[in-house]
């Protein structure tokens, strides 16, 4: 149509037939396309209403054009004519007035198409509740407006959340977020992610990451295509400290158990024929994945044996002098659980503070053992800072040391940053730009009423008859202060010696064969002095580990020289003077880190507990108090 009016408005004019009948039919299509817009009832009034009819029955196409401008915009007031200059534009301009008219009609006609649709299917929603409705009335159906009014405010309390704990956001989400645990994490990963999964038992401090190692390796072993572990293997994670049973197995949360129609009631359906319904316990809900126990040593040695006897048949039975088979009336899903048992094929990851000989022995040899080391100070140093970042928060320079002075745990770490953080808030007024100090953290030091976990004990300047021994307690090791000192006797040969009272037998039989070895070394008798061996810090300290820096430390008192104190010393001394193996030699030189100590001596043979240059200390192996002394005494002063 454009074309053919440009045609017309060239020559100005429509004088031609052909053009003329050409602008009638554009006409007659206009009113064709608005007459099947509106329809011929509502044309027919508003060409009344707005005094259109003498234009839209007038055989001048000029004069219906007119008539057409008052049908479109309901206005009376057009009444010119047009000329051939005007009569394009206003073509143009009714077309796209009735294609936007269209537009507007087709998409009227979707919304009110969708309207019908969604009215419709409520409609069948609210006559299919209306049907259940029938029906459990039918079925004397137990809700009541006051149990339906106080289950509308259980999922109004549902529906409220406030943010998300600040633990859980801190929480390590994948393997390189567990700090410090290289070695366990690979362990795990060794004995979890493979085709034939171990059980495993995990030992170490608190708040080091065996939850969440256990946790993050399970989500990762998922992926591998040769593990056993499917898409949807369940972590169920429960408390050994709060496992609950009863010995009748009336309850059991944790194998399952039968209950008792008569004495503890069941459902209606079921109590009525007296039938017992088996309920599953956490290893069912286990099945196909990972039962991970935290303190496996503190559960009752009974329920352990119970849930040994799962592992090795990897389902739970049940019984009960209510079931009949023959009953007719016994659901499929109860005869199956009293025929078959409730499937339990799961690992078992128990993790533990306790020192591994306190564990059950029938539990450690079905399961794999993987050790967590103690935190260092710059461990928990990287934890801070990583927890700072998942914060958006910045921390003053030596924030993350403070911290680590407070704590060797990581959890405790974050909770100090965390309280810090909201004391930080608190102050600010303000979550944004938030700057945790050094104030902060010692504000929350003195609330929490934290001390300084360990205080540097070694020293570049050597002392006489003082001496670092190294003791274990659980899975922590810690520096011992051992000094003595030797007095002339006055009468030669009837000195004495003085012991803490409060140590153990063995520290003390340590001390005579201390004793022996001082004389072989240094010719002299030790009775001819007055000598006083104290522990500082006392406490009930036992075993034959600190014979070896007890001599050490006599030998410094008898002859006057001064001992190294950035060297700590762990073994038993024999009679000969022969340095003995001792056992916790991984936790003592962790405690020699944590005391400052740039060395450790160990027996020659516990050699190989450590590695080389372990926790950058320097390691020197001994066979023979000589090589001790040849170490730890410094001539030249």
């Amino acid at each position: 149509m454009k074309e053919l009016l440009d045609k017309l408005l060239q020559r100005h004019k429509y004088l031609e037939p052909t053009a003329e009948e050409e602008l009638r039919r554009q006409v007659n299509v206009l009113y064709g396309a608005f007459t099947g817009l509106i329809g011929p009832e509502k044309m027919v009034l508003r060409a009344s209403k707005y005094s259109a009819l003498s234009y839209v029955h007038s055989e001048d196409p000029r004069h219906r054009l007119v008539g057409l401008q008052r049908l479109i915009y309901e206005d009376a007031s057009y009444e010119a004519i047009p000329d051939d200059n005007q009569v394009v534009d206003i073509l143009n301009e009714l077309e796209m007035v009735l294609a936007e008219m269209l537009a507007r009609q087709a998409v009227e006609e979707r919304l009110e198409k969708k309207i019908s649709q969604k009215m419709e299917e409520k409609q069948q929603e609210y006559v299919q509740e209306i049907k259940m409705q029938v029906i459990k009335e039918e079925m004397n159906e137990v809700e009541t407006p006051q149990s339906k009014k106080k289950l509308q405010d259980l999922q109004k309390l549902d529906g409220i959340k406030l943010t998300e704990s600040i633990m859980e956001r801190m929480r390590p989400k994948k393997l390189s977020a567990i700090v410090g645990q290289e070695r366990a994490v690979e362990a795990m990963q060794s004995k979890l992610a493979s085709t034939y999964p171990q059980h495993l038992l995990l030992y170490g401090p608190p708040g080091v990451g065996k939850t969440t190692a256990a946790r993050i390796i399970l989500d990762e072993a998922k992926k591998l295509p040769f593990t056993p572990f499917g898409s949807n293997a369940p972590f169920v994670e429960t408390d050994g400290t709060t496992l609950r049973w009863d010995s009748r197995d009336m309850t059991n949360p944790l194998i399952g158990s039968v209950h008792d129609p008569i004495y503890q009631g069941a459902r209606r359906d079921l109590a009525e024929t007296g039938i017992p319904e088996p309920k599953p316990g956490l290893v069912t809900e286990a099945h196909g994945g990972i039962l991970f126990i935290d303190e496996i040593g503190e559960m009752d040695p009974m329920l352990l044996n119970k849930l040994l006897k799962v592992l090795e048949d990897k389902k739970v039975k049940f019984e009960s002098a209510y079931y009949d088979e023959s009953d007719s009336q016994v659901p499929a899903y109860i005869r199956k659980l009293f025929a078959e048992g409730a499937p339990a094929d799961f690992i078992l990851i128990g993790a533990t503070t306790r020192d591994p000989s306190e564990i059950n022995p029938a539990i450690r040899s079905r399961c794999a053992e993987v050790f967590f080391e103690p935190l260092v100070p710059g461990d928990i140093q990287e934890i801070v800072c990583n927890a700072a970042e998942t914060l958006d928060v910045c921390l003053e320079k030596d924030v993350p040391q403070l911290i680590s002075e407070f704590t060797i745990e990581g959890r405790k770490a974050v909770n100090i940053l965390a309280d810090s953080y909201g004391l930080a808030v608190y102050q600010a007024g303000s979550k944004d730009d938030i700057i945790i100090t050094k104030d902060h953290v010692h504000r929350v030091a003195q609330i929490s009423r934290l001390v300084p976990y360990v205080t540097k004990k070694a020293s570049v300047i050597p002392a006489i008859g003082k001496v670092f021994g190294l003791g274990v307690a659980g899975y922590l090791g810690s520096a011992i202060e051992i000094e003595s000192i030797a007095f002339p006797a006055k009468n030669p040969g009837k000195g004495y010696y003085r012991f803490n009272d409060t140590a153990g037998s063995m520290a003390k039989d340590s001390m005579f064969n201390a004793a022996a070895v001082v004389r072989e070394v240094t010719g002299q008798e030790l009775s001819d002095y007055d000598v006083n061996v104290n522990f500082i810090g006392g406490g009930n300290i036992d075993g034959p580990s600190a014979g070896c820096a007890i001599t050490t430390a006599l030998v410094s008192a008898v002859t006057q020289q001064p001992v190294r104190q950035d060297i700590a010393i762990t073994g038993e001394i024999s009679v000969q003077g022969m340095v003995k193996p001792v056992g916790g030699v991984f936790e003592k030189a962790y405690g020699a880190r944590q005391a400052g100590m740039t060395g450790i001596i160990i027996p020659k043979e516990n050699e190989q507990d450590i590695p080389k240059d372990h926790l950058n200390l320097n390691v020197h192996p001994v066979e023979t108090i000589h090589e001790v002394l040849d170490i730890m005494l410094v001539k030249d002063m």
